[in-house]
């Protein structure tokens, strides 16, 4: 990516060389020990990040230099190629309760280009827009592509929005809530990650003024001209700039949903019991309890499937 704006790389620096919590450096050392010296870098990302909390499952982003290098297995290491991630469940006990995370595993470079516009997969930026922590940096260069990456993630993500915004006389307005709560929205919707209304907005209320000096280093890093108002932004875009964002996410959708449809099936023979962790994840996000039978814990690759998708292509959940 080319330079971005100095205010949003300090910014994301800063966020990503926070120190790391116990739990997550712990679980860190885990995988490390089973990937080796092919991990570049381990970021903690989400809701555990968010709260500052240990209970639950973190989730984790690990990079690393080349498939065929992180595992043992040929069927792994090329699953990953064919379509990154893979996504893996983690448990280490600990002096209380066990500590729990799952990890997607994708290498530095699909990493980068995942955070770039173009493509029909919203996964990294969506998730990078928003605050991450760096629990291990190899090295000076493996930090610096990191550093890159998440910069471009909200890049990506701000202006995407920013374009699809209406205008009057060449001026956008907009509120940075707004920005936000769009942009967020639509990342969500972009994937099969259902998201209630009122989550969405707990992400942005957990630091406004992160995610407003945010958006403003992109506005300075697209080179637009900001005229401030008492409550909105008026912003001249520019008219050559960032021509991918004026695509949109909406008339991708159905093509997207596909992809992550084939990613969970993929998802489902690396992360182990799966079932019972995407019913939690649904009713947690969601509100709605989803009981499978018997035969569905018992055998979920044969009858867990139809439950789960009626679930995630109901219409609330788009």
């Amino acid at each position: 990516m080319g330079a971005t704006a100095p205010d949003l790389e300090q910014l994301v620096r800063a966020e990503l060389l926070r120190p790391a919590p116990i739990g997550a450096a712990r679980l860190t050392d885990e995988i490390l020990r089973r990937h080796g010296s092919a991990v570049a870098a381990v970021l903690f990302y989400g809701s555990c990040l968010r709260r500052n909390t240990s209970e639950g499952v973190l989730d984790f982003y690990v990079l690393v230099d080349a498939y065929r290098d992180a595992y043992r297995s040929r069927l792994l290491a090329w699953a990953n190629a064919a379509l990154p991630p893979n996504v893996f469940y983690l448990e280490i006990d600990s002096e209380s309760d066990p500590l729990r995370c799952k990890y997607a595993v994708i290498s530095v470079r699909d990493f980068e280009r995942g955070a770039k516009p173009g493509g029909v997969r919203s996964g990294i930026w969506a998730r990078f827009c928003q605050p991450a922590l760096a629990v291990h940096l190899r090295d000076e260069a493996a930090r610096e592509a990191v550093v890159a990456a998440v910069a471009q993630s909200t890049v990506t993500a701000v202006a995407r929005t920013l374009y699809q915004l209406p205008s009057e006389n060449g001026t956008t307005r907009f509120t940075m809530p707004a920005l936000w709560l769009q942009t967020l929205r639509d990342t969500y919707a972009a994937e099969l990650r259902p998201e209630a209304p009122g989550s969405i907005r707990n992400i942005y209320e957990a630091s406004p003024e992160r995610y407003d000096r945010a958006a403003r280093a992109v506005l300075a890093h697209i080179g637009a001209e900001i005229r401030n108002g008492e409550t909105e932004l008026g912003v001249i875009l520019p008219i050559d700039a960032k021509r991918w964002a004026r695509r949109g996410l909406g008339r991708l959708r159905p093509l997207a949903k596909l992809v992550y449809s084939v990613q969970l099936l993929k998802s489902a023979a690396t992360f182990g019991d799966w079932l019972p962790y995407v019913l939690w994840k649904l009713e947690r996000h969601t509100g709605k309890r989803i009981v499978p039978t018997e035969r569905q814990r018992r055998h979920p690759f044969l009858f867990g499937w139809p439950l789960l998708f009626r679930v995630l292509w109901q219409r609330d959940l788009r």
